[in-house]
C-alpha cells in the first residue's frame, strides 16, 4: 500500500509560490523541522529531459522540480544544451505574470470562503483538535488559520516544511531558467495564466482537501521524509519512484482532484506544444513544467508519442537501456553527434 503523501502537489502545481511566498511564509512557524545545515557539493541532478521532434523542428521537455537548494545547482550539461538550443522558453505560468506584483493578492482573495464559511467549520472535530495542538507547540492559534480553506492551510504548512529543509521557491528550477532567459533576451510565454493556475488549486473537492489536510496533521514528523523521498527520486530521474510518490498515489487518493490538477491541464498543453512543431519550421523551444506533467500514460510525453511524434531522451548521465535514449553511435571512423542531443540548426 501506498502511504500517503501531502507533500504530491508541490511538484504540479507549485509555480506560483516563487511569487507568492512572502504572502504565507508566516506559515513556516507553524511547521515542525529545522533548517538544515548547508551540504557539500553534488553532481548536477540527472534531469528529466525529453526532445520531442517532427520533421523541421523541436521541443524539449523538462520536468521542473519547483522547490529546490543551492546544491542542486549547477544543472547539467544536457540542460544547459537544451538552454542554448532553444529559440524560445515556455513554462507554465509566463514569467511577467509570475512577477506581476499583484500575483499574491490575486492568490489570496481565492484562499478564503466565498460563503462566508471558516476553517474550523468544515474540518471534523477530530481534525480541529489534532491542527490546532500541531500548530499551539509552535505558538501559533489556530484561529490564525480560520479564513482560509484546507488546501491553503496544507500548503501553507508544507511550505514550511521545505523552507527549514533549505528549499525555496525562489531556487525552483522554473525560477532559474526564468532568469537565465531573461538574461539571454530570450522569449518566453506560458502554457496558462497564473489565473487559470490558482484556479486549479482552488478546485479540489472540499473532501479532498479536507484528506490531504489530515495526511499532514496524522504525520508531521514524517514530512521531511517524504519530501527528501521526492527531491531524490527527481534527482536521481528516478521515474518509478517519482511516479509512484507524486501521480499514482494523488490518482488512487485525490482522483478529482488528480483529474483537475494533472489531466485537464495536460490535455490543455498538448494542443498547444503540438502547434509549436507543427506551424513552425525552424524554431526549437523548450517548455519547463512540473515533473508530474511528463509522467505516466497520463503524462504530456506519452500523449505525444500517441500523437506520432518522435520522443527521444536527453541524459548523457543515464544507463545505457534507459527508455527513450537514443543508442550511442558505433565507435568507427568519424563519431557522429548522438541522436536526442539538443543542436541548433
Amino acid at each position: 500500500m501506498l502511504r500517503s503523501n501531502p507533500l504530491k502537489r508541490l511538484l504540479p502545481c507549485a509555480l506560483i509560490l516563487a511569487a507568492l511566498s512572502p504572502a504565507i511564509a508566516s506559515a513556516q512557524d507553524a511547521a515542525p523541522g529545522k533548517t538544515e545545515a548547508p551540504a557539500t557539493a553534488k553532481a548536477p541532478p540527472v534531469p528529466l529531459l525529453w526532445k520531442v521532434s517532427d520533421a523541421d523542428n523541436a521541443v524539449y521537455l523538462l520536468g521542473s522540480f519547483h522547490l529546490l537548494k543551492s546544491d542542486d545547482y549547477p544543472v547539467s550539461p544536457d540542460v544547459d544544451a537544451a538552454f542554448a538550443a532553444a529559440d524560445k522558453l515556455v513554462f507554465e505560468v509566463p514569467p511577467e505574470q509570475i512577477n506581476d506584483p499583484g500575483a499574491a493578492a490575486k492568490f489570496m482573495a481565492a484562499v478564503g470562503y466565498s460563503d462566508g464559511r471558516k476553517l474550523s467549520q468544515v474540518l471534523p472535530a477530530d481534525l480541529r483538535e489534532k491542527l490546532a495542538s500541531l500548530l499551539g507547540k509552535q505558538g501559533v492559534p489556530v484561529a490564525t488559520l480560520d479564513g482560509y480553506e484546507p488546501w491553503f492551510v496544507n500548503l501553507s504548512l508544507m511550505l514550511g516544511v521545505s523552507q527549514a529543509m533549505g528549499f525555496s521557491p525562489k531556487l525552483g528550477l522554473d525560477q532559474h531558467l526564468m532568469e537565465r532567459a531573461a538574461a539571454a533576451k530570450k522569449p518566453t510565454g506560458g502554457l496558462e495564466s497564473m489565473d487559470e493556475q490558482i484556479a486549479v488549486l482552488d478546485s479540489s473537492p472540499m473532501p479532498e482537501q479536507i484528506e490531504g489536510l489530515r495526511d499532514f496533521v496524522d504525520k508531521p514528523t514524517e514530512m521531511p521524509g517524504m519530501l527528501a523521498d521526492m527531491h531524490n527520486a527527481w534527482r536521481a530521474a528516478d521515474l518509478g519512484k517519482l511516479d509512484e510518490l507524486t501521480r499514482v498515489e494523488m490518482k488512487q487518493k485525490a482522483p478529482e482532484t488528480y483529474r483537475l490538477v494533472n489531466v485537464e491541464r495536460n490535455n490543455a498543453w498538448v494542443p498547444q506544444i503540438q502547434k509549436m512543431l507543427d506551424e513552425s519550421k525552424k524554431d526549437d523551444t523548450l517548455i519547463v513544467v512540473g515533473a508530474l506533467h511528463l509522467l505516466g500514460q497520463d503524462g504530456v510525453v506519452e500523449k505525444l508519442r500517441a500523437k506520432g511524434y518522435k520522443i527521444e531522451r536527453v541524459c548523457s548521465a543515464c544507463k545505457v537501456g534507459t527508455a527513450d535514449l537514443a543508442p550511442v553511435a558505433p565507435a568507427t571512423g568519424a563519431p557522429a553527434p548522438a541522436k536526442g542531443q539538443p543542436s541548433k540548426r
